[in-house]
């Protein structure tokens, strides 16, 4: 909330490369990117934390992949949320992102049936 990743215009100005643009979310990316990277590293040399944590094993980059990616940006892009700050925002007291997460709910559950 405090980076801004909860307010869909922010996002939007950020992914909107015109006079209005915004960098502000890559810092908060940028951050992201770099604790990640080292949480990878700490997970890999000595064990993750929770159990049950499954890490990606597949290196191949398929046409899943890209089709899930695209479908992921232009949900963000459209709706001017992905799904970890549109449940933040719900606990703010916004309800605009109720059509987002029923939409990624049941994106998630076709996509869960499409496989098995």
């Amino acid at each position: 909330a405090v980076s801004g990743l909860a307010n869909p215009d922010k996002v939007l100005q950020f992914l909107t490369l015109n006079a209005n643009w915004s960098p502000a979310l890559l810092f908060t990316m940028a951050t992201g990117i770099f604790v990640t990277f080292f949480g990878y590293r700490w997970v890999l040399h000595r064990g993750p934390l929770l159990d049950g944590l499954h890490l990606p094993t597949s290196r191949l980059i398929d046409r899943k992949l890209v089709a899930g990616a695209v479908i992921f940006g232009v949900g963000w892009g459209l709706a001017g949320f992905c799904p970890g700050p549109a449940i933040t925002t719900l606990a703010s007291g916004n309800t605009e992102p109720l059509v987002f997460i029923a939409a990624m709910i049941v994106g998630s559950a076709v996509q869960g049936r499409m496989t098995r």
